[in-house]
């Protein structure tokens, strides 16, 4: 299956979090999207990686994903080498993607860094010819594959985007797969630790985050993106 966007995350939640808002517009316009989790978010202080499993899977039915895969990282350990790069590389030439989106350049969360740059030297490498890979149970070699764009979303800081995209219209379906994760976010029933993840004031953020990046753009809702090289335009008028 070729996909148009593959979205990647550290851990279950992080797309949803960063730019499902994007995804769910991006799937509305007949674009094909898939997600990869780096992690099953096994450390994190409430639910399980059991849990986390089957709100993952609630969540990409609710965006309408077609395919969501667990490379089953170590969550708080993977680091960015050979091994890391060279299961993303099986995953990123599977589906060929033209844009990847990925986790914050820079985070509160080391997985998020970390994550963000294992992307996108996967990214890269993915497209050398000279490293060999397959698919397990597969006997053909896979073709060389590199995204056209890897743009990092958005997540715990308040980085200054390269750019937004106007995402009106398709918060409520990016609220409803962010909670969907009901371990995870604010629960007045939760006999849970509390965790900055799970306050009121951060599950409101997700929506006064994007709209007060939408007031600065001039539309209702906005999520940011960070690039790794210029972004080009035909002309001056495709820029709202």
């Amino acid at each position: 299956m070729k996909l148009d966007i593959l979205a990647i995350g550290a851990h279950p939640d992080d797309v949803e979090l960063g730019c499902g808002a994007t995804i769910a517009k991006e799937i509305a316009h007949g674009k094909k999207v898939g997600i990869i989790d780096l992690t099953r978010g096994e450390l994190g202080t409430r639910g399980t990686a059991e849990t986390r499993h089957e709100e993952a899977e609630n969540a990409k039915n609710i965006l309408g994903v077609r395919v969501r895969i667990n490379m089953e990282f170590a969550d708080g350990f993977f680091v960015n080498d050979k091994n890391h790069q060279l299961e993303l590389i099986k995953m990123i030439r599977k589906f060929k993607p033209e844009i990847v989106l990925c986790n914050a350049v820079d985070d509160r969360h080391i997985d998020h860094g970390k994550g963000s740059k294992l992307v996108s030297d996967a990214c890269f490498l993915s497209g050398l010819i000279k490293i060999n890979t397959k698919i397990e149970d597969d006997d053909e070699w896979q073709e060389p594959w590199r995204p056209k764009h890897v743009y990092h979303y958005m997540q715990w800081k308040n980085l200054e985007p390269d750019f937004a995209v106007d995402v009106t219209g398709f918060m409520n379906k990016k609220i409803d797969a962010v909670l969907a994760y009901k371990t995870q976010f604010f629960d007045a029933d939760s006999k849970e630790p509390v965790t900055p993840i799970s306050s009121v004031n951060f599950k409101d953020s997700v929506t006064y985050r994007a709209r007060d990046l939408g007031r600065l753009i001039g539309v209702e809702y906005a999520e940011g993106f960070n690039v790794e090289r210029y972004v080009a335009v035909d002309s001056l008028f495709n820029l709202k």
